[in-house]
């Protein structure tokens, strides 16, 4: 599937909650589905900055397509990062740095999150993107 598809998809799941609180316990269980890091790669180098939380993330270039897993120290946050996961996964890093990620905003999920939450969203994106950028330039 293409990155939209996947956007597509998540938005109609999301859809399917009319309250906030409802989301977030759809986030919570997606967090349980998240592709766990080694704990060999829970270390400073995958941590990322700027998140209130802990979250790990890892990043493998395979086939030309970048595989990533991830943990965080809060639930909502694991919920966070597998749903970003889940759009990127398996993407190739061209792919991964065209990604608008218009899904984020068209859930609502930004402006349902507390300011140092969401700076962690953007964050988690950021150093995604940041991976892709780096495994575009390999040749």
């Amino acid at each position: 599937m293409t990155i939209k598809e996947i956007e597509e998809t998540i938005i109609d799941e999301f859809s399917l909650y009319d309250e906030w609180l409802d989301k977030y316990a759809y986030l919570i269980d997606l967090g349980k589905e998240c592709p766990l890091i080694d704990e060999k790669d829970k270390n400073d180098s995958n941590l990322i900055k700027g998140c209130q939380s802990r979250v790990w993330l890892s990043c493998e270039h395979r086939d030309g397509r970048l595989w990533f897993r991830a943990d965080s120290d809060a639930v909502i946050t694991k919920g966070i990062i597998s749903l970003l996961i889940r759009a990127l996964d398996g993407q190739t890093p061209q792919d991964i740095l065209n990604a608008d990620l218009s899904f984020i905003d068209q859930i609502g999920l930004k402006e349902h999150l507390s300011p140092t939450r969401s700076n962690g969203l953007t964050s988690m994106v950021k150093q995604m993107k940041l991976y892709a950028l780096a495994f575009s330039q390999q040749k």
